[in-house]
């Protein structure tokens, strides 16, 4: 782990980060480094258990989590979201999606469960964002890294159904916005919330203790800081341990909402590689890992995603990759990136297990070049 050690040693060093996490596993074997502080002014050195705000990574546990509600049989794949999600009845559909938002036809037919876990529900980012239906979503689907800043899932959800789907549903993959509306699916599907749902069928089980949608004053000695780079490629603070995850947002958001540790991401991960058990308990099916982790995108809905997916497919939450264009795209890796600066991904051919975590933004959709050089590290290892 020498390299590891001085790839993230180095862009520390060069005022990247303020520190950062990385984790490599490969069967029980796990190499874990820690470098730089948990925030700019160094009052704490980086550990193994520091806690992040974990943004997109989030996805891929939201997803675990539908999928155990479609293995209760409280709800189906290609079963109608409207029956729990009533706003969402009768969609409208722009009639192109760079035509005018006020210009649309009806839904050629209601968007599914299925729809939700692949993201093609027909609402979400493309590659261009200046087409007019997504700037009427950006009203509504703000930055997602920052989900405290959203109303209550109720409001989020009417507002949401007033904006025209960009597609019809199933017919492109579109960003982020099925990862909340997963969420709330969860939360009204179990008769409870999201937090508690996660919190019962998902970290409890597999011991994931530090990862929630609230960091608790008795750990926040263990939170970091979070930053945002500016044009000049300085870091701005974004929040503090005290800040916004200090209590459960009104909105926990599927789509990027949990903060969480290296090691927390580690025991999920491990779950998928083991077909869906851990610790002598199935918590899901190898039927349900195989949906996750498989690639569910034709080349050209992948086309319309290709600023987010660079070329590789969609599983149920995460990105799987289909094309070896790079070092580290390995046919059948699963994983995602967080725009607060965090990714994770398993590689169920070689079974590794590469995370990790930093505490600055992403500037945009592209990963980071600290994102490619641990890629590349780590693949090459």
């Amino acid at each position: 782990m020498t390299a590891l050690h001085d790839l993230l040693r180095r862009h520390v060093e060069d005022g990247t980060v303020p520190g950062a996490v990385g984790l490599v596993a490969r069967g029980d074997d796990i190499e874990v480094v820690a470098v730089g502080s948990v925030d700019a002014e160094g009052s704490a050195p980086m550990a193994r258990d520091s806690i992040f705000r974990i943004a997109s990574i989030t996805k891929p546990i939201t997803a675990a989590a539908v999928l155990m509600l479609v293995e209760d049989g409280r709800i189906g794949l290609e079963d109608p979201v409207d029956t729990w999600l009533p706003e969402l009845a009768k969609p409208v559909v722009v009639r192109s999606p760079a035509g005018p938002a006020d210009d649309v036809v009806p839904a050629a037919r209601p968007i599914t469960v299925e729809d939700l876990l692949s993201s093609r529900a027909g609402w979400g980012f493309p590659s261009d964002f200046a087409l007019p239906a997504v700037g009427a979503l950006f009203e509504v689907q703000k930055d997602g890294r920052a989900p405290q800043a959203y109303p209550d899932p109720d409001t989020w959800l009417r507002e949401l159904a007033r904006v025209p789907l960009l597609y019809q549903p199933g017919e492109a993959w579109l960003y982020q916005t099925c990862s909340d509306l997963q969420g709330i699916l969860v939360a009204r599907v179990s008769g409870g919330t999201l937090p508690d749902f996660m919190a019962e069928r998902i970290f409890e089980p597999l011991g994931m203790t530090d990862t929630a949608f609230e960091v608790p004053a008795a750990k926040r000695t263990r939170f970091t800081s979070s930053y945002a780079v500016g044009e000049s490629g300085t870091l701005t603070l974004a929040d503090t341990p005290d800040g916004n995850f200090s209590n459960v947002p009104r909105f926990p958001s599927g789509g990027g909402g949990l903060a969480s540790t290296a090691d927390d991401w580690l025991k999920f991960a491990r779950l998928l590689l083991s077909a869906g058990e851990a610790n002598g308990r199935r918590l899901l099916s190898p039927t349900s890992v195989s949906r996750m982790t498989t690639n569910h995108l034709t080349a050209a809905q992948r086309e319309i995603g290709a600023l987010f997916l660079e070329g590789q497919g969609w599983g149920y939450g995460g990105a799987v990759d289909v094309t070896p264009t790079a070092p580290w795209t390995v046919p059948g890796r699963y994983g995602w990136v967080g725009g607060t600066g965090t990714t994770a991904h398993l590689i169920p051919p070689t079974g590794t297990i590469t995370i990790l975590l930093t505490q600055v933004a992403m500037r945009n959709p592209t990963p980071t070049p600290l994102m490619r050089d641990f890629w590349t590290c780590t693949a090459c290892a």
